[in-house]
């Protein structure tokens, strides 16, 4: 492998890929089952010191329904450091003056923990959402490991807000940039003030309902993900019970949550961020206002109003097999003690009663189930139960066509009935200023081709796409539907290298954004869809920023048999002309082919003569190991167009032994005059040949 200089000036725009989630089929071992055939619970079993205890067998337990004891028929203890998913990838940290080098991407079937902190910023104070703040950041800094893929999400923002799962340590300290306490919450300022939102106790019982069916949302979508699954909580009041059934709504879709969470094999974590209360009189306390009754009973007020706001924090917990955090200071500690009890458990199966699933009746039944130890010196702690519903009916399917693709959209984790591939690019245009690039790549052998007169195939698709802001509000949308028509060699040629659907937006203001993208196939009804976070830089502050980075085949130019591939038309999707895997849409290569890329390096410092001194070099990596550094090269800027946007590149030449896998290219800009760095990256894979046909 080798790098040569700029062969010559390269369009300015660029990637910036996450890893589309979408979900594999999982491995048995490693999800929960709830079917009539079989049911499946977890348990955790820990020691006097909260260790875990690896090395239990079958008849260490005992499991009840309803009760009655059933017969083990399937145990074994999942050690998720160990488990039977690929290797993960090896975080490096990077050295002394040197960049920092592209984080490593964690591939579904590599996962090991998925671990989505959730920030119920409708029931949080202001300075509980800064210790949330803190000890999010900590774990995110030093508490990762290797094979962890983490989201981010608040209960109170829109979808927008919903960060893919990702190991992409610049995606969640940007989520984590954006909680904020939120004004319209249950909570106030501090913890014993009324937020706008908790006056009355209908609309609270509402928020608290919207907040839990946010986690379910999440909950849901992780069914058939494989690794042990965790949502660790933050909330400071998710009240369910109260004397006069006000909290019904809540208690119902806590109900349904927890059924959620036990079929998708999902922990729940909850972390009160108040830490430890004082309920007595304080400073604050205006007494004059208050009569002496008042002043007797509000310490036993308080400490009421603390138990009362917690229940719904214990029951999740307690029901999903998880542990609740209370009365503690040190919030990174508690979560840092939720995740180490995700390392390993005990995974065991019963034949069910065939009584316990009732398809006559289509009442869903809840049904207690207790995991217990034959022995009496470690501590257990498992579900609570399930209703008694198959898996196959547990999800009912959206009442319409409109809400169906609605959902798809909005999902955080993906359809893939059609397989798509979402890339998002940045660039700065001469006359436009910043803009979104999206390519959205469709194989077409998961379409439904129809046949037509005179050898054409005919397939009708619906795309709909929308861009959310960092607030969580959309800033984009559109929705189209399209009739794809081919033959003869363009329809074997859309088949092999699948369709490119290529989207363009300027964009207005710098921030963080989440494209989403789904699509349905009007013939099959299958879906399919995908959704990408990028971070557009402030250009106008003047401070040096680099495109992203754009990978292509490189094609001599004098080799006129194997002209240039066409570039997409903006309007209309198309099949790829030429080796769509190449493209920067998917950036699949061969070993021995040669890969242009190219940046746009932006707001460099210029001397006396206007002239830039610019410096750069690129680094490839393959899963997180530095294999090969170029020497730093000067750039010449004459005859670039305009000197404040500087087009650079280059050619990778692959070496024709390189082994198959994942790789990423950093390219690494200096500006001498400034004495600045800028670095961006991006990904792509090596295939054999033959896996390319």
């Amino acid at each position: 492998m080798r790098f040569t200089r700029p062969a010559a000036a390269l369009v300015a725009f660029a990637t910036a890929f996450a890893q589309n989630l979408a979900p594999p089929q999982a491995a048995d071992q490693n999800v929960i089952r709830i079917n009539v055939n079989l049911v499946q619970v977890d348990a955790v079993v820990t020691d006097s010191h909260d260790h875990l205890v690896p090395n239990l067998e079958a008849k260490d337990f005992e499991i009840l329904q309803d009760g009655k004891p059933q017969k083990i028929t399937n145990f074994s203890y999942i050690d998720v450091r160990s488990s039977g998913a690929a290797p993960a990838p090896v975080m490096v940290s990077s050295k002394k003056g040197v960049p920092a080098p592209p984080p490593v991407m964690v591939k579904p079937e590599q996962a090991r923990r998925l671990l989505a902190l959730v920030v119920d910023d409708l029931a949080a104070s202001f300075d509980g959402i800064a210790r949330v703040r803190s000890a999010a950041k900590k774990f995110v800094d030093s508490g990762m490991e290797p094979g962890d893929l983490v989201a981010i999400i608040r209960t109170g923002a829109g979808m927008g807000a919903l960060q893919q799962f990702t190991s992409d340590k610049r995606v969640l300290y940007a989520a984590i940039d954006h909680i904020h306490w939120n004004s319209m919450g249950r909570v106030g300022v501090s913890s014993f003030e009324r937020g706008a939102g908790a006056y009355d106790a209908h609309f609270t019982d509402a928020m608290a309902a919207g907040s839990l069916a946010a986690i379910q949302y999440v909950v849901t979508g992780l069914h058939d993900l494989p690794g042990r699954k965790a949502v660790i909580l933050f909330s400071e009041n998710l009240k369910l019970f109260s004397r006069n059934g006000d909290n019904d709504l809540a208690l119902q879709q806590a109900r349904r949550l927890e059924d959620a969470a036990n079929r998708s094999g999902v922990v729940i974590y909850s972390i009160d961020p108040r830490g430890l209360q004082t309920t007595s009189l304080t400073a604050a306390d205006d007494t004059s206002k208050m009569s002496r009754k008042q002043i007797n009973t509000l310490p036993m007020a308080r400490a009421t109003q603390i138990f009362n706001s917690q229940d719904g924090m214990v029951m999740l917990a307690h029901d999903t097999g998880g542990i609740f955090f209370h009365d503690s200071n040190d919030i990174a500690g508690a979560l840092r003690k939720a995740v180490a009890d995700t390392e390993g458990y005990y995974l065991m199966g019963y034949h069910p009663d065939p009584s316990t699933f009732d398809p006559k009746t289509g009442l869903a039944k809840f049904h207690k189930v207790e995991v217990k130890l034959t022995r009496s010196d470690y501590h257990i702690r498992s579900r609570s139960g399930f209703f008694g519903k198959s898996d196959s009916y547990a999800d009912t399917k959206p009442a319409t066509r409109q809400s169906e693709l609605a959902q798809a959209l909005q999902s955080p984790f993906g359809e893939n009935q059609i397989h798509v591939r979402l890339t998002t690019l940045f660039a700065d245009s001469p006359t436009g200023g910043p803009f979104l690039d999206a390519m959205l790549f469709i194989d077409a052998k998961d379409l439904k081709f129809t046949d037509q007169p005179d050898g054409w195939h005919k397939a009708v698709i619906e795309v709909q796409a929308v861009t959310f802001g960092e607030d969580g509000q959309a800033v984009d949308s559109t929705g189209k539907t399209y009739t794809l028509q081919y033959k003869d060699a363009a329809y074997q040629n859309a088949l092999k290298n699948g369709i490119v659907y290529n989207m363009q937006q300027p964009v207005k203001k710098p921030g963080a954004y989440q494209l989403r993208v789904a699509l349905r196939d009007s013939d099959s009804e299958q879906l399919g869809s995908a959704n990408e976070f990028i971070e557009i830089p402030d250009v106008a502050k003047g401070k040096l920023t680099l495109s992203s980075v754009v990978l292509h085949p490189y094609i001599p130019p004098a080799d006129a048999t194997h002209p240039q591939t066409a570039a997409p038309d903006a309007a209309h999707p198309q099949s790829a002309d030429g080796q769509v895997t190449g493209s920067p849409a998917m950036r699949v290569f061969a070993p021995g082919e040669d890969i242009i890329y190219g940046y746009q390096i932006l707001n460099p410092q210029l001397d006396s003569n206007q002239k830039p001194e610019i410096e750069t070099y690129s680094r490839v990596f393959r899963d997180g190991t530095e294999i090969f550094t170029g020497k730093p090269q000067s750039l010449v800027s004459d005859g670039q167009a305009d000197i404040k946007k500087l087009v650079s590149g280059g050619i990778l030449k692959l070496g024709a032994t390189m082994h198959p896998g994942d790789y990423v290219l950093q390219v690494v800009v200096t500006d001498k005059l400034s004495k600045t760095t800028a670095t961006q990256w991006s990904d792509f894979e090596v295939k054999d040949p033959a896996a390319l046909q």
